[in-house]
């Protein structure tokens, strides 16, 4: 059996738990695919899970490799796989089984899409999570339209720079906060009115909202009920909007999870490749830094992903 190196928690806690090792090599299984990966991304729920704060990560999975999202090349395929062959260039989001901060992973063939034409591994490893999180919040969950009004909380960062440019993509009318020289990002996203939430109240700008994206929770998601029209809706990617609130505002209120979809990863693509949709790369780590990236991340006001080079890494556990 070969081996690989892999980030691995053996137990919750802080930057100290998170460190390379070897292990053996996965084998996939039916209906599974393994890629060798050449750039993954740095995501929050990797902090929530090495602090042992993502409920869909117990000890029973420990030892857990961290990363949730890659890109990379096929390298073989389970029994009942044919759309996938060895070489494939592949991009996904890994679900949540063992994760991508390791140089081998399997995935489910259903999670995967070929990467766009028009983007290397490290711009292609930093789309698949928040791209199907803000994809899935605003269509799925949110319902936007063409012609409605969303706005969009923390609209520089990994999710909320796809959810800006797909929301106005699909032609709605594009209320952002950010703040610092987040402000210019987004506007150069295509944001139509951006607020920044350090100098002035949402409120006074922000009315009659038929779709609130919450990306930050706390007092702003409270706040937020202020601007939902009626019949409108309230989606967070992070806690429960109040059910009590959304029925004395005639509204819908959802909290969800980004699943794995391949098929809307190949829509995404095409809208990369045809240079509808921007992708931010912030920075660039090498493997043996991952620790690293974890903790720029943990920092925060990153505008747009922060992403780890898998390959010519010279880490050693």
């Amino acid at each position: 059996m070969s081996v690989m190196l892999a980030y691995r928690l053996h137990r919750f806690g802080g930057p100290e738990v998170f460190r390379p090792e070897t292990i053996d090599a996965p084998e996939p299984v039916a209906g599974e695919v393994l890629i060798r990966v050449r750039a993954a991304s740095a995501n929050p729920v990797d902090i929530k899970t090495r602090e042992g704060k993502y409920p869909l990560v117990g000890e029973e999975k420990l030892p857990y490799t961290l990363g949730r999202d890659c890109a990379g090349v096929v390298e073989r395929v389970g029994d009942g796989v044919s759309e996938w062959k060895r070489g494939d260039e592949v991009y996904c989001f890994v679900g949540q089984g063992q994760g991508a901060y390791a140089e081998l992973v399997t995935v489910d063939a259903r999670a995967l899409a070929s990467r766009p034409s028009k983007a290397d591994a490290v711009t292609a490893a930093a789309v698949p999570l928040v791209a199907l999180t803000a994809w899935q919040g605003l269509f799925d969950h949110g319902a936007l339209d063409a012609g409605q009004r969303v706005l969009i909380h923390a609209g520089a960062g990994g999710v909320g720079h796809f959810a800006v440019q797909f929301a106005k993509h699909k032609g709605a009318e594009v209320f952002v906060t950010a703040s610092g020289d987040g402000i210019e990002f987004v506007r150069s996203l295509g944001a139509d009115h951006v607020i920044d939430y350090r100098t002035q109240r949402f409120e006074d700008f922000a009315r009659d909202m038929d779709l609130v994206f919450d990306l930050v929770g706390g007092e702003t998601q409270g706040r937020s009920w202020a601007v939902v029209a009626r019949g409108g809706a309230m989606v967070s990617t992070l806690t429960e909007p109040s059910q009590v609130d959304a029925a004395n505002h005639g509204a819908r209120a959802a909290r969800y999870t980004a699943r794995p979809d391949g098929a809307q990863l190949t829509r995404i693509a095409g809208l990369i490749d045809d240079a509808k949709i921007r992708v931010r790369v912030a920075q660039t780590y090498p493997f043996d830094a991952a620790g690293e990236a974890l903790a720029r991340l943990e920092k925060g006001h990153v505008h747009g992903k922060i992403v780890i080079d898998v390959t010519g890494s010279s880490a050693t556990p």
